[in-house]
């Protein structure tokens, strides 16, 4: 089975709950088709850099698939179909992330630009 890392938006005038509902909709389609769902992270109502039909915000989700392609073909299939989820984005990656993602870990535990320069060009700004 592959690993696979999805991010869909679903439409700003939902609830909650309504969205919590997809998440286990799709996470069920996963788990159907004999696959599993490592990790559900939802990044709550955001801002969108451009409106997307007619919406300015959306709600985030994340969830990390371990699953054959069949899988994830079927799941993306039945995205597209909804009316509820505005963009999706599925990436298949050579391994999952433990913990939290970069949006939900604390701001102190991200690194900073200044960390990922060498010592050297460092002292140049």
């Amino acid at each position: 089975m592959s690993f696979y890392e999805h991010v869909f938006i679903a439409r700003q005038d939902l609830a909650p709950a309504q969205v919590e509902e997809l998440t286990n909709k799709y996470a069920g389609v996963i788990e159907s088709m004999g696959g599993k769902v490592t990790k559900r992270e939802d990044w709550g109502l955001r801002n969108l850099a451009y409106r997307i039909k007619k919406n300015r915000k959306g709600y985030y989700v994340l969830m990390n698939i371990d699953a054959p392609a069949e899988a994830v073909k079927e799941m993306e299939r039945l995205i597209r179909i909804d009316e509820d989820i505005i963009r999706h984005l599925t990436v298949k990656v050579d391994q999952l992330e433990e913990g939290p993602s970069v949006m939900l870990a604390p701001k102190s535990s991200r690194k900073s630009e200044d960390s990922l320069l060498d010592p050297e060009e460092r002292e140049e700004f």
